[in-house]
Parts: structure tokens; sequence; C-alpha cells
């Protein structure tokens, strides 16, 4: 892979609770360095109005290209369009079910379809609980297709001050399924690792 595909992720924001794990993936690509290509479908713009405080507008900023869900002609709707593969945060139920059944009939599934033939990386943050075995199922299916299902679990070995450490740390670790270090996750070391002198 090119050094120019490295530095390109398509970013897809649905319809899920936990809008604020796109927003904040948007900000740490940027500050990486990655150009990002946004997908954002109707349903995360109403997500967005009940979460945060921000404008859909406001937070297509946040990314170097934005491309309307129905823009099907759009560059990453190739795949000779070269990236480093795509993040869908937070990933809804229905998105997650279109792209393993291979309906493409709007932009986030059809890139999403890009990035498995072309054997990139897709990372789906998951957010529904509980979930049913169609749920699971599907996942599965997902799993064998060379997607990677992550979904948004918080992890408290790093002792989380705030609900921002919280979104940091699980965002920074989706950062790391694309080899990308976002240099906001606290490491796990265990307790030897720490003792002086030991090797």
């Amino acid at each position: 892979m090119s050094d120019q595909s490295k530095k390109r992720i398509i970013v897809g924001i649905s319809g899920a609770s936990g809008i604020i794990y796109g927003v904040r993936a948007l900000e740490l690509l940027r500050a990486a360095g990655v150009h990002t290509h946004l997908i954002m479908s109707k349903a995360a713009e109403l997500t967005l109005a009940y979460e945060l405080d921000m404008k859909a507008k406001d937070l297509r900023e946040l990314a170097d290209d934005y491309h309307p869900m129905g823009d099907i002609g759009a560059s990453i709707s190739s795949g000779s369009f070269p990236t480093l593969g795509m993040l869908i945060a937070p990933c809804s139920i229905r998105t997650m079910s279109e792209i393993a059944t291979g309906v493409t009939g709007s932009l986030m599934s059809r890139a999403a379809d890009v990035v498995l033939k072309e054997r990139r990386r897709l990372v789906l943050a998951v957010r529904e609980t509980p979930l049913h075995t169609g749920h699971l199922r599907t996942m599965l299916q997902l799993s064998e297709m060379g997607a990677i299902i992550a979904p948004v679990m918080p992890a408290f070995y790093n002792r989380p001050q705030s609900l921002d450490d919280i979104v940091n740390h699980s965002v920074g670790r989706m950062m790391d399924l694309f080899d990308i270090d976002s240099g906001i996750v606290k490491r796990w070391k265990a307790e030897q690792d720490e003792q002086p002198g030991q090797q």
C-alpha cells in the first residue's frame, strides 16, 4: 500500500447513539495528519441534535472531504481510490445489516463493500445492547467477510476520571486497528513491567 493511501481513511457516522465516537475519531485523525472522507446518515444528523451541542455543518467541517449518502459516484465508491480502510463509529444495526447482505443502496454501504472487496480494513463500532441471535449471526458473517467488529466497550484498568477519558481511550483503540497511534491510549502495563531494574 502506498504512503498516499496510508494517509486516507473513510469515516462513516450512522444513526446509533454515541455520535461522540465519530466526532472524536475525526478529531484524532486530523491531529494524526490522516486525510478523512466523511459519510453521515440522516439518522446521524438527528442523533447529533439530541446528543451534542453541535450542528451538522460543524461536524462536516472536521473532515477533509464530505460525501452525501446519495453520492454513489463519489471517489470512495471505487476500489481504484486507495485508502487505508473505513471506520463506522457509531455503527447502527441497520448499517451493519446492509453491509452484511451486500446491499449498496447508499454511499455508506457501498464504501464499506468496496473496502471489503479490496481486502482493506473495515472497523464497525457497533452500538447496540442487548444483542439477539440475528445480530450475533450478522456479526459472525461480517467477521468471516473480513470486517472487524469492535463494539464500544469502555476499559477501566486505565482508571478513567471523566467521560472524555472513556471516549478517548475507546476511540484511540479504534485508531490502533488502523496502526495509527493517537497518543492518547493508556497502554496496559503489567506490574513487573513497571518495576525498575527488571529485564
